[in-house]
């Protein structure tokens, strides 16, 4: 009986190791108390971003799923709504960053810059989480009032992670053009 060998490619070790150091950040967070539901700064989506910044919008997805999946399951919210916000939110995150990607492609066009892209992606994130609390869990319109604040922390928490993302980056002169 021949045994099947699967060796790993590059890529996939280093999409494992980030995978792994994300997946890490996102069960301390979980730790973390929060003074309002939903409202976490997303320190994980650093790592996402230094592997979009390195190795492009493939790699990225793949930590970011690794990421929401393997950390729900580590925390024990795998298919709990908790998993359904975190997890619908980084797909539509995961979108906006390919537009990003997309626009950013085009010579014509000014480039948006990590802070940009990580202040869509952020709120993207935190919109879609929201919206998800609205239309399957929670559909009453006094929801509405605190929506405001929570975009407003997907703002601060966008700009704080695109800073650390940016300082990261120049630390380890880990430095492209199109996002600085």
């Amino acid at each position: 009986m021949a045994l099947l060998k699967i060796t790993p490619q590059t890529e996939d070790i280093v999409i494992a190791r980030f995978a792994a150091l994300a997946i890490g950040i996102h069960v301390l967070e979980s730790l973390l108390p929060s003074p309002i539901p939903g409202i976490k700064p997303g320190f994980a989506n650093i790592i996402t971003l230094l592997v979009f910044v390195a190795y492009g919008v493939r790699a990225a997805s793949w930590v970011s799923i690794l990421r929401v999946v393997v950390g729900s399951l580590i925390v024990g919210t795998f298919l709990s709504p908790t998993f359904v916000l975190s997890f619908s939110g980084a797909v539509v995150s995961l979108f906006v960053l390919y537009c990003c990607d997309r626009f950013n492609q085009q010579p014509s066009l000014q480039k948006l810059s990590i802070f940009g892209i990580a202040i869509l992606m952020s709120m993207a994130h935190m919109a879609t989480q929201f919206l998800m609390v609205y239309v399957f869990f929670i559909p009453h319109k006094a929801l509405l009032d605190i929506f405001p604040v929570m975009m407003t922390a997907a703002l601060i928490f966008g700009v704080l992670n695109a800073l650390i993302t940016q300082k990261v980056c120049y630390k380890i002169n880990l430095v492209n053009v199109n996002y600085k």
